[in-house]
């Protein structure tokens, strides 16, 4: 059994137990207006009290309602999400009730409008919505995954009788059709999707999970349909990104529970938030993802890189490469001629090649006359993405309305915490190399097979070094990479590659 199927049996045998109430005082009707739940047209941030969950334990055990709940209206928060569910995130329906006369009390007093307030829990039925209700929330959180169509509509048509929101997280092909049946009986001016970065059943996170849902989404509901993002943002970068996608809202929970004071510069970043050329192909590329979900291709994408001439590019493109790699960089014996790219995108394009595949420029440093002409290049429609593979590449990055993604070069354990900091900056993907020496790329050797297991934990796996049509099979059946990363493996000489490695190599793929 996986913990959303533990917390829903728990859930029902409390009701069975206590009934909805949960053994609290229900007020007998609705004291407090309704506050908008999310405006259309407006982006907005639903900060949350959530003193602990199963994957992290305790967050903020001492977190009181009262005082938490008038810091985040301080900070211009949109909505305040109240965790209510008390086994596993030591919540309870006092909570609900404390922190709407927190908001209230505030708003009376400054002169403001207060934060809507969401119940968030594990809801099963109509009757925990008018419950909710009662108790002041102005929205409810649905959980597609654990209710079954009729009930998901019976509790969206409650939440509409009664002038809340439902807020209605969605994440598989299923809930999405729950979604249909929902939008056909209930007015989106009281819907409000969302959809969970961090999957229930296991807790892990994927910052490109509701990016790819959120366009069908939208075909379903309107394109005017308010869709947030939840979870997975901890630091103001990464909210940026999450804004600059395209949702309405964002969810922060972890990261505004530890620090109440500090939830301003979070919602700031968000509602700041522009697109961006980064958003643009991160959300396409999420979109390719959905696809090969839809088309149950489980096949990794292929990056063929180390690029210099057009022969190879078409060849490699024509075979199925998913991503181009052009060396931007001096000292690489696999250095393009920057000169050479738009005849090769030319090529690619005569081909009918150009849009099947993206075109990744791989800088070492940042302030380099390489690194500018790689930067040129993506303004001019040449490349489509920077890969950041030196050491302090990175860091010292500080153009990220560009394309982009960082490498993390891996030796021991001790390499895996840089992984880390850079996911907390938002980034959605990154790609791991082994690292020989001070040699950048291109080294032929693999990554220690158990080091390769820890990332995966960790985040989808992009894997570079040593792959090779002799290997190829293996690697993929054994890690399941999303991305594999190949250059010198199907290689005549440093640069040039050769024909019959590339096609030994996207045969072993296809044959998977």
């Amino acid at each position: 059994m996986n913990i959303l199927d533990e917390i829903v049996e728990q859930r029902k045998k409390d009701i069975k137990e206590k009934s909805v109430t949960l053994g609290f005082v229900i007020p007998e009707k609705r004291t407090r207006a309704v506050s908008p739940f999310i405006p259309k047209g407006k982006k907005g941030v639903i900060l949350e009290i959530k003193r602990a969950s199963p994957s992290k334990g305790d967050i903020a055990p001492d977190l009181d309602t009262d005082s938490t709940a008038k810091a985040y209206a301080r900070a211009g928060t949109s909505a305040i999400s109240v965790l209510t569910e008390e086994h596993y995130f030591k919540g309870k329906l006092e909570d609900l009730k404390k922190a709407c006369a927190a908001v209230d009390e505030y708003a009376s007093k400054h002169g403001t409008k207060p934060p809507a307030i969401l119940r968030k829990d594990f809801l099963l039925s109509a009757d925990e919505v008018e419950i909710a209700c009662r108790c002041g929330a102005d929205a409810v959180l649905l959980i597609a995954r654990i209710l079954d169509t009729k009930t998901i509509v019976e509790m969206a048509k409650k939440c509409q009788e009664l002038g809340i929101t439902a807020l209605i997280e969605l994440r598989l092909e299923e809930d999405l059709k729950k979604l249909s049946e929902v939008v056909k009986n209930v007015s989106t001016d009281f819907i409000v999707c969302g959809v969970n970065a961090r999957d229930l059943k296991n807790f892990s996170i994927d910052l490109l999970t509701p990016t790819a849902l959120m366009q069908e989404i939208k075909a379903i509901a309107g394109q005017d349909t308010r869709v947030v993002f939840e979870s997975g943002i901890r630091t103001p970068k990464a909210a940026y990104f999450a804004g600059s996608l395209g949702f309405s809202a964002m969810l922060l929970g972890e990261a505004a529970a530890k620090n109440p004071d500090q939830a301003g510069k979070l919602v700031s970043a968000f509602v700041e938030s522009k697109e961006t050329l980064n958003a643009k192909e991160w959300n396409r590329y999420a979109q390719r993802l959905q696809e090969k979900h839809k088309e149950g291709s489980s096949r990794p994408f292929v990056k063929i890189c180390g690029i210099t001439n057009e022969k190879d590019a078409v060849k490699a493109a024509s075979l199925g490469a998913d991503f181009l790699g052009f060396i931007f960089w001096e000292k690489s014996p696999r250095k393009i001629n920057p000169s050479d790219l738009p005849q090769i995108v030319e090529s690619l394009k005569k081909a009918g090649l150009r849009e099947k595949v993206r075109l990744v420029g791989v800088i070492v440093e940042t302030d380099t006359s390489d690194a500018e002409k790689a930067f040129a290049a993506i303004k001019d429609g040449n490349l489509d993405f920077i890969q950041l593979h030196g050491t302090d590449c990175y860091s010292s990055f500080t153009k990220k309305e560009i394309p982009h993604y960082a490498v993390v070069n891996i030796a021991s354990e001790e390499n895996l915490s840089k992984i880390d900091e850079i996911r907390q900056e938002g980034e959605p993907r990154i790609l791991i190399d082994a690292r020989v020496g001070n040699q950048i790329g291109g080294t032929g050797e693999r990554i220690a097979d158990l080091l390769v297991e820890k990332v995966s934990q960790k985040t989808k796996l992009w894997l570079a070094g040593g792959i090779s049509p002799e290997n190829v099979s293996q690697i993929i059946d054994k890690f399941k990479p999303e991305l594999i990363d190949v250059a010198s493996g199907v290689e005549a000489t440093p640069g040039k590659k050769d024909f019959s490695k590339l096609e030994a190599l996207f045969k072993k793929i296809k044959n998977l």
